[in-house]
């Protein structure tokens, strides 16, 4: 006998029925944004449930175990918060929680801002759907602009809620994953509205000194040393990003065609590969840049970057002056924060209140 299909749905079924329906509302950005965030919350469930569950894998229980012995070990021995976030699982039934989509004019090196209450202004929109997000950037594309659609493994409110270790965030290795923590929870300690550069860079020290204590702390020695080969594959590649930035800001100012600065263009990106090719052949670590490379190089895929490695080393050489203490790293950069002044160092926004910095310690609401 069929039952009855009067009667009321699990909120959890509801939620995530209307976000199914969500690519249908083009335009609904705030209501896509809300019902996407309800969704993943209401998708949370404690690590004690998700293993107990009768679909429960064994690997799923360790990869919880281990993820909570990486969040004690944020707040014991890194000094960050020691609070909800990180405590819950939520299976995904998607590649990502969020892509992000990042737009640059054709010949210009500044992100467009999206503006926000909370957050201020912050070089990219995020999206719950890949659909919505692409077409999204298909707006701007037809017009000429640099978009770049990538996806988020982790999610963050910043400590207003309780964030869950999402399933995307279990396919990365141990060291990636120990860093994510850390960087999404430095992110509750200090964040300067509308200033994307240094949240960013700051979140990115804390991940790198986190993860060479975690490592460390286990007494891995192969993992030490394949992360610390890793960082200096990074930093190469961050400073190539940052020549080829160089070059093109000098193209872009320099009083030509648009033919000739497309041309240019091309060059700098060919000579980015070239370089990825003679280095994987040295070194076929380097592989796993591929991706990157692979894929349409343009603005909108330097300005990411920049973003999140900028400012990394005046961060790390931060701590290193405050003799490596957690607390005295971020009292200094909490010092640093406020003496920031935001119109000089955010683009111009269309939003006046963005402009003023805002600096916070830790969640903005009662402890848990």
């Amino acid at each position: 006998m069929l039952q009855s299909s009067s009667q009321p749905k699990p909120l959890k079924d509801r939620l995530r029925l209307l976000f199914a329906l969500l690519p249908a509302l083009p335009g609904c950005y705030p209501i896509h944004a809300s019902f996407g965030h309800l969704d993943l919350m209401a998708r949370r469930q404690p690590f004690a449930q998700a293993v107990s569950d009768a679909n429960a894998t064994a690997e799923l229980g360790i990869h919880l175990q281990r993820v909570a012995a990486m969040r004690n070990f944020a707040s014991r021995e890194l000094g960050l918060p020691d609070n909800g976030s990180y405590r819950s699982y939520a299976p995904l039934d998607r590649d990502y929680p969020v892509w992000s989509v990042w737009v640059v004019p054709e010949f210009e090196l500044l992100p467009r801002n999206s503006c926000f209450p909370i957050v201020g202004c912050v070089p990219y929109r995020g999206y719950y759907s890949k659909q919505l997000a692409d077409q999204y950037a298909a707006e701007f594309k037809e017009t000429g602009d640099d978009v770049l659609v990538a996806g988020v493994t982790a999610y963050s409110t910043l400590g207003f809620f309780d964030d869950p270790v999402t399933s995307t965030m279990l396919r990365l290795p141990e060291e990636r994953l120990a860093g994510l923590i850390f960087h999404e929870l430095a992110h509750q300690v200090v964040y300067v509205k509308s200033n994307a550069a240094f949240n960013e860079s700051f979140a990115r020290a804390v991940e790198i000194e986190g993860t060479l204590r975690w490592l460390e702390s286990r007494n891995d020695a192969a993992g030490l040393e394949r992360y610390r080969a890793a960082l200096e594959r990074s930093d190469e590649f961050f400073a190539q990003v940052k020549g080829a930035r160089a070059k093109l800001a000098e193209l872009y100012a320099a009083n030509n065609s648009a033919a000739q600065k497309r041309q240019g263009k091309r060059q700098v990106f060919k000579a980015m590969r070239q370089a990825q090719q003679q280095r994987k052949a040295l070194d076929p670590a380097w592989s796993a840049y591929d991706p990157w490379f692979d894929d349409d190089l343009n603005n909108a895929k330097l300005a990411a970057v920049t973003t999140y490695f900028d400012d990394v080393e005046m961060f790390r050489k931060l701590l290193a002056e405050a003799g490596g203490d957690f607390d005295a790293f971020y009292a200094a950069v909490e010092l640093r924060a406020t003496r920031l002044d935001n119109a000089a160092t955010v683009p111009a926004s269309p939003d006046p209140a963005a402009r003023s910095p805002r600096l916070r310690r830790g969640p903005e609401k009662p402890p848990p």
